[in-house]
Protein backbone atom coordinates (compact mmCIF):
# COMPACT_ATOMS: atom_id res chain seq x y z
CA UNK A 1 0.00 0.00 0.00
CA UNK A 2 1.11 3.23 -0.83
CA UNK A 3 0.91 6.79 0.13
CA UNK A 4 -2.69 7.52 1.95
CA UNK A 5 -3.13 10.83 1.40
CA UNK A 6 -5.75 12.80 3.76
CA UNK A 7 -6.69 16.11 2.67
CA UNK A 8 -9.45 16.20 5.36
CA UNK A 9 -7.22 16.70 8.30
CA UNK A 10 -8.10 19.34 11.09
CA UNK A 11 -6.11 22.83 10.55
CA UNK A 12 -3.94 22.64 13.63
CA UNK A 13 -1.33 24.95 13.86
CA UNK A 14 0.29 22.89 16.89
CA UNK A 15 0.85 19.86 14.63
CA UNK A 16 -0.74 18.32 11.45
CA UNK A 17 -0.54 15.53 9.61
CA UNK A 18 -0.67 15.36 5.87
CA UNK A 19 -0.57 11.64 5.16
CA UNK A 20 0.46 7.98 6.29
CA UNK A 21 1.17 4.88 4.67
CA UNK A 22 2.80 1.54 4.53
CA UNK A 23 4.68 -0.51 1.99
CA UNK A 24 6.36 -3.75 1.89
CA UNK A 25 9.05 -2.64 -0.99
CA UNK A 26 10.53 -4.74 -3.66
CA UNK A 27 14.38 -5.50 -3.88
CA UNK A 28 16.08 -1.58 -4.58
CA UNK A 29 12.46 0.06 -4.30
CA UNK A 30 13.90 3.38 -4.02
CA UNK A 31 12.80 7.63 -3.69
CA UNK A 32 15.16 10.12 -4.46
CA UNK A 33 17.16 11.92 -4.37
CA UNK A 34 14.48 14.66 -3.89
CA UNK A 35 13.00 17.03 -0.92
CA UNK A 36 10.04 17.03 0.95
CA UNK A 37 8.33 20.38 2.26
CA UNK A 38 7.53 18.71 5.74
CA UNK A 39 8.90 16.13 8.29
CA UNK A 40 8.43 12.77 7.85
CA UNK A 41 9.10 9.53 9.10
CA UNK A 42 9.62 6.09 8.59
CA UNK A 43 9.56 3.04 10.91
CA UNK A 44 11.11 -0.11 9.56
CA UNK A 45 8.42 -3.37 10.55
CA UNK A 46 11.20 -5.96 8.66
CA UNK A 47 13.63 -5.92 6.43
CA UNK A 48 16.73 -3.72 5.10
CA UNK A 49 17.95 -0.38 3.63
CA UNK A 50 20.02 2.42 2.80
CA UNK A 51 18.69 6.09 4.54
CA UNK A 52 21.31 8.95 2.33
CA UNK A 53 20.89 12.10 4.46
CA UNK A 54 22.45 15.46 4.94
CA UNK A 55 25.77 13.76 3.32
CA UNK A 56 25.60 10.82 5.39
CA UNK A 57 24.41 7.20 4.15
CA UNK A 58 22.78 5.11 6.99
CA UNK A 59 22.30 1.08 6.88
CA UNK A 60 19.02 0.59 8.74
CA UNK A 61 17.41 -2.58 9.43
CA UNK A 62 14.01 -3.77 11.67
CA UNK A 63 13.16 -1.80 14.56
CA UNK A 64 14.50 1.58 13.48
CA UNK A 65 13.60 4.42 11.87
CA UNK A 66 14.27 7.60 10.28
CA UNK A 67 13.64 11.11 9.85
CA UNK A 68 13.18 13.53 6.62
CA UNK A 69 13.37 16.97 7.25
CA UNK A 70 11.80 19.74 5.39
CA UNK A 71 13.93 21.17 2.45
CA UNK A 72 16.89 18.63 2.63
CA UNK A 73 18.26 16.04 -0.16
CA UNK A 74 16.84 12.59 1.01
CA UNK A 75 17.83 9.40 -0.17
CA UNK A 76 16.19 6.07 0.42
CA UNK A 77 16.67 2.29 -0.73
CA UNK A 78 15.51 -0.88 0.31
CA UNK A 79 18.25 -3.94 0.35
CA UNK A 80 18.61 -6.21 -2.80
CA UNK A 81 18.02 -9.53 -0.55
CA UNK A 82 15.94 -8.49 2.44
CA UNK A 83 13.83 -5.20 1.33
CA UNK A 84 12.03 -3.85 4.14
CA UNK A 85 8.65 -3.45 5.10
CA UNK A 86 8.10 0.21 6.70
CA UNK A 87 5.28 2.43 7.31
CA UNK A 88 5.52 6.49 7.27
CA UNK A 89 3.71 9.55 8.26
CA UNK A 90 4.09 13.19 7.34
CA UNK A 91 3.60 16.28 9.50
CA UNK A 92 4.10 19.59 10.01
CA UNK A 93 3.41 22.48 12.59
CA UNK A 94 4.51 25.21 14.73
CA UNK A 95 5.60 22.49 17.33
CA UNK A 96 6.98 19.90 14.94
CA UNK A 97 10.74 20.71 15.39
CA UNK A 98 10.14 21.15 19.44
CA UNK A 99 8.70 17.60 19.98
CA UNK A 100 11.20 16.31 17.00
CA UNK A 101 14.04 17.70 19.70
CA UNK A 102 12.18 16.24 22.58
CA UNK A 103 12.44 13.04 20.89
CA UNK A 104 16.46 13.63 19.96
CA UNK A 105 15.43 13.73 16.45
CA UNK A 106 17.28 16.59 13.97
CA UNK A 107 19.09 17.15 10.55
CA UNK A 108 22.38 16.15 12.54
CA UNK A 109 20.67 12.89 14.38
CA UNK A 110 17.78 11.66 11.94
CA UNK A 111 17.87 7.73 13.39
CA UNK A 112 15.89 6.47 16.18
CA UNK A 113 16.07 2.92 17.59
CA UNK A 114 12.37 1.46 18.87
CA UNK A 115 12.25 -2.53 19.05
CA UNK A 116 11.39 -3.24 23.09
CA UNK A 117 7.87 -3.88 22.08
CA UNK A 118 4.55 -3.75 19.08
CA UNK A 119 3.45 0.48 20.27
CA UNK A 120 4.68 1.71 17.09
CA UNK A 121 3.75 -1.27 15.43
CA UNK A 122 -0.20 -1.06 16.62
CA UNK A 123 0.34 2.77 16.48
CA UNK A 124 0.57 2.60 12.23
CA UNK A 125 -1.77 -0.46 12.42
CA UNK A 126 -4.79 2.04 14.00
CA UNK A 127 -3.57 4.50 11.67
CA UNK A 128 -4.45 2.57 8.17
CA UNK A 129 -7.59 1.28 9.74
CA UNK A 130 -8.42 5.00 11.22
CA UNK A 131 -8.23 6.26 7.13
CA UNK A 132 -11.59 4.35 6.30
CA UNK A 133 -13.23 5.83 9.28
CA UNK A 134 -15.66 8.36 7.60
CA UNK A 135 -16.65 10.71 10.30
CA UNK A 136 -13.92 11.11 12.15
CA UNK A 137 -10.49 10.04 10.59
CA UNK A 138 -9.09 13.54 10.76
CA UNK A 139 -9.47 13.21 15.00
CA UNK A 140 -8.34 9.61 15.22
CA UNK A 141 -5.07 10.57 13.37
CA UNK A 142 -3.95 13.76 14.79
CA UNK A 143 -4.49 11.79 18.26
CA UNK A 144 -2.69 8.90 16.70
CA UNK A 145 0.24 11.34 15.59
CA UNK A 146 0.65 12.11 19.20
CA UNK A 147 0.57 9.05 20.47
CA UNK A 148 3.09 8.29 17.70
CA UNK A 149 5.28 11.20 18.66
CA UNK A 150 5.12 10.47 22.48
CA UNK A 151 6.30 6.87 22.47
CA UNK A 152 9.47 7.45 20.61
CA UNK A 153 9.78 10.85 23.07
CA UNK A 154 9.83 8.16 25.95
CA UNK A 155 11.88 5.89 24.15
CA UNK A 156 14.40 8.78 23.64
CA UNK A 157 14.29 9.71 27.39
CA UNK A 158 15.04 6.17 28.53
CA UNK A 159 18.14 5.40 26.40
CA UNK A 160 19.56 8.83 27.13
CA UNK A 161 18.68 7.59 31.27
CA UNK A 162 20.64 4.59 30.38
CA UNK A 163 23.61 6.16 28.18
CA UNK A 164 24.10 8.41 31.18
CA UNK A 165 24.45 5.56 33.30
CA UNK A 166 27.44 4.02 30.95
CA UNK A 167 28.83 7.30 31.18
CA UNK A 168 28.61 7.40 34.91
CA UNK A 169 30.07 3.86 35.21
CA UNK A 170 32.85 4.38 32.74
CA UNK A 171 33.71 7.12 34.93
CA UNK A 172 34.11 5.62 37.69
CA UNK A 173 35.93 2.98 36.36
CA UNK A 174 38.60 5.66 34.65
CA UNK A 175 38.73 7.04 38.39
CA UNK A 176 40.13 3.88 40.19
CA UNK A 177 42.17 3.08 37.28
CA UNK A 178 44.12 6.36 37.45
CA UNK A 179 43.41 5.40 41.58
CA UNK A 180 45.74 2.27 41.09
CA UNK A 181 47.94 4.20 38.45
CA UNK A 182 49.20 6.61 41.39
CA UNK A 183 49.37 4.21 44.10
CA UNK A 184 50.34 0.62 42.83
CA UNK A 185 53.74 0.89 44.92
CA UNK A 186 51.63 1.53 47.64
CA UNK A 187 49.62 -1.13 49.71
CA UNK A 188 46.17 -0.66 48.37
CA UNK A 189 43.37 -1.82 50.67
CA UNK A 190 40.00 -2.58 48.55
CA UNK A 191 37.21 -0.65 51.39
CA UNK A 192 39.76 2.31 51.07
CA UNK A 193 39.84 2.49 47.24
CA UNK A 194 35.90 2.29 47.49
CA UNK A 195 36.08 5.10 49.89
CA UNK A 196 37.51 7.20 47.98
CA UNK A 197 35.78 7.09 44.91
CA UNK A 198 32.59 7.03 46.69
CA UNK A 199 30.98 3.66 46.13
CA UNK A 200 30.08 0.46 47.74
CA UNK A 201 32.84 -2.02 47.58
CA UNK A 202 30.78 -4.87 46.21
CA UNK A 203 28.91 -2.34 43.18
CA UNK A 204 32.60 -1.44 42.78
CA UNK A 205 34.28 -5.28 42.21
CA UNK A 206 31.27 -5.97 40.42
CA UNK A 207 31.30 -2.67 38.38
CA UNK A 208 35.02 -2.86 37.55
CA UNK A 209 34.81 -6.60 36.99
CA UNK A 210 31.72 -5.84 34.38
CA UNK A 211 34.08 -3.25 32.29
CA UNK A 212 37.42 -4.64 32.02
CA UNK A 213 36.66 -8.77 32.58
CA UNK A 214 39.23 -9.33 35.15
CA UNK A 215 38.99 -8.83 39.06
CA UNK A 216 40.02 -5.81 40.88
CA UNK A 217 42.51 -7.25 42.55
CA UNK A 218 43.78 -9.49 39.37
CA UNK A 219 44.07 -6.27 37.44
CA UNK A 220 45.95 -4.72 40.25
CA UNK A 221 48.42 -7.30 40.67
CA UNK A 222 48.75 -7.62 36.62
CA UNK A 223 49.35 -3.59 36.31
CA UNK A 224 52.25 -4.32 39.58
CA UNK A 225 54.17 -7.05 37.39
CA UNK A 226 54.35 -5.21 33.89
CA UNK A 227 55.16 -1.74 36.40
CA UNK A 228 57.72 -4.32 37.71
CA UNK A 229 58.81 -5.22 33.74
CA UNK A 230 59.09 -1.72 33.13
CA UNK A 231 61.65 -0.70 36.11
CA UNK A 232 65.08 -1.80 36.94
CA UNK A 233 65.44 -4.24 40.29
CA UNK A 234 67.40 -1.47 42.13
CA UNK A 235 64.46 0.77 41.55
CA UNK A 236 61.58 -1.69 42.31
CA UNK A 237 63.42 -2.03 45.56
CA UNK A 238 63.12 1.12 46.14
CA UNK A 239 59.68 1.68 45.39
CA UNK A 240 58.77 -1.29 47.98
CA UNK A 241 60.94 0.02 50.43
Amino acid sequence: MGNIHNSNMINNLDLKMYYCGTQACPSNHSWGPAIKEHYKIHYIHSGKGIFKFNDKTYHLEKGQGFLICPNVVSYYEADSVDPWDYSWCAFDGFNADSYLNRANLSIDNPIFNYNKNDKLNECFKQMMEAIYVKKSNDLRLQSLLYLFLAIIIDESDETAASNLRSINKNMYVSKIIEFIRLNYSHKIKIGELAKHIGLDRKYMSSLFKSAVGITLQDYLINFRLNKANDISPKEYRNQKG
